[in-house]
């Protein structure tokens, strides 16, 4: 009898294994896609249709013996170091003997026209570009334009039907884990196949206002710069731009899709023209989602609407929280920067926009965007001429410098020493909520009471200081 039982209870084991090894054999199955191989079987096929594509490049710069500056001169301006070579720079070699600095790095042809995509930082400073294609022929490269804020450049040479452009792939699609191939040469060595997958996607390394990096574990040295990073199919997914000198296997491209835009213009004009809308923005905060009621918790909050630029002709109004543009989600304010940079400008734009418990679209015509100059003075604020700078006070910013959420008024963020403001007394953290006996409420209405007031006559200003204290200002227009 007791044979008989463990007999059974032997069985049932059985049974009990069998639907054990059955489901949890299904289970892995359906997890797994059995046609995607964990290890790609080989990189021949992509090795051999890309590589004609992708050129050695190699740039000279003329060098005097008796400058002392020439030591330094791929490092910063006046010597000084030039923080980003802990993620960029060509190879560099010695100067020889006829004071010429070599540097050398990577490109790739994108048609038979002789265009060649590479990184601004491998051309920059050049007196000469030389280009070696994959069979040996060597040209004299000219230099069509670069974009130094995401380090492209388009470069030429004589066109040819022999040439073998590569073509763009379409990297919105690229996902993280995917397979791809870097060509290039590291350390000089030409023709250098490796491949590695995507490690991530939008990396923010701090090179530029345009970072977007597809993040690859690809094996990137100098001299890789301005590549391709090719996907399974060989097109060009990214440009092989940055990496961290301290860290192994951590490289970084350009996404194609960005990189495209970019090349149109500079072939068409040499340069870079980006769009402008005129807005200042932060990002949408859980608790600042909640105040507004936004069910997402997503987009991106308007602080600042420049006077004159697109967003205030196209209705913008402080706090209005933006969620879409052109169609698009937008979720941070890199993503919205982005986007507006890279439209066309002079094209009609469309934005979703949550306001007053409602959503609205509004539509603006980008301009151009300001040069550097031009941009600071807009971002300073209004009182730019007193060494002001002001912003309207909202519930978060009265909290922060312990005001009441419900006063209205023009809040000091900060005071140029020396500056007019300065010598009146204004200090940061004061409340502006008067000008000449007339209550001010925002930006505009300071911008209109200034205006109307002639050159050389005073203007009164009415601040808070805190809670309690009221205080009186005068500056001269």
């Amino acid at each position: 009898m007791k044979q008989i039982k463990k007999l059974k209870n032997l069985g049932a084991l059985i049974i009990i294994l069998g639907f054990v090894t059955l489901f949890g054999y299904q289970i892995a199955k359906a997890s797994i896609n059995p046609e995607t191989p964990m290890v790609q079987a080989n990189f021949t096929d992509i090795a051999l249709k890309a590589r004609p594509g992708v050129v050695n490049i190699r740039t000279f710069k003329n060098l005097q013996s008796s400058d002392k500056r020439s030591r330094n001169l791929f490092n910063g301006p006046l010597g000084r170091r030039n923080p980003l070579r802990e993620f960029f720079g060509p190879f560099s070699g010695r100067p020889s003997n006829d004071f010429k600095r070599e540097s050398m790095g990577s490109g790739f042809i994108i048609d038979q026209e002789g265009y060649i995509v590479t990184n601004n930082h491998v051309i920059e400073n050049a007196d000469q570009i030389k280009v070696k294609l994959a069979n040996e022929k060597e040209y004299d490269a000219e230099l069509i334009g670069r974009d130094p804020n995401t380090d492209l450049a388009l470069i030429k040479i004589p066109e040819s039907n022999k040439l073998v452009p590569l073509n763009f792939g379409n990297s919105d699609n690229l996902q993280v884990g995917k397979w791809v191939v870097a060509i290039g040469s590291p350390f000089g060595l030409e023709q250098t196949v490796t491949a590695g997958i995507v490690s991530a996607k939008g990396r923010v390394i701090g090179s530029g206002p345009y970072d977007d990096f597809i993040q690859t574990d690809a094996s990137i040295n100098p001299g890789n710069s301005g590549g391709p990073l090719l996907n399974m199919e060989g097109k060009v997914v990214g440009i092989n731009t940055a990496i961290i000198r301290k860290g192994q296997g951590v490289g970084f491209a350009i996404p194609a899709n960005m990189a495209e835009d970019i090349i149109i213009q500079l072939k068409k004009n040499g340069k870079v023209t980006r769009g402008w809308l005129g807005l200042g923005i932060q990002k949408v905060t859980p608790e600042l989602a909640e105040y507004y009621g936004l069910k997402d918790k997503k987009g991106v909050l308007v602080t600042e609407v420049y006077k004159g630029d697109p967003a205030d002709k196209g209705g913008f109004e402080l706090n209005d929280v933006i969620t879409r543009a052109n169609g698009k989600v937008v979720n941070t304010t890199r993503e919205l920067s982005l986007l507006i940079a890279n439209s066309q400008v002079g094209k009609k734009t469309s934005f979703t926009v949550f306001r007053d418990n409602n959503e609205k679209t509004l539509y603006a015509k980008l301009e151009k965007r300001p040069d550097s100059a031009r941009l600071a003075a807009k971002e300073k604020g209004a009182l730019d001429d007193f060494g002001l700078q002001l912003v309207e006070l909202n519930w978060e910013t009265a909290r922060q410098y312990n005001y009441n959420e419900k006063e209205k008024g023009l809040l000091v963020v900060s005071v140029e020493p020396d500056s007019k403001g300065y010598k009146a007394g204004i200090r940061q953290g004061d409340l502006l909520v008067g000008i000449n006996r007339v209550t001010i409420e925002s930006l505009r209405d300071y911008e209109k009471m200034v205006h109307n007031t002639r050159e050389g006559n005073s203007i009164h200003l009415l601040l808070k200081r805190g809670k309690r204290n009221i205080l009186a200002a005068k500056v001269i227009k």
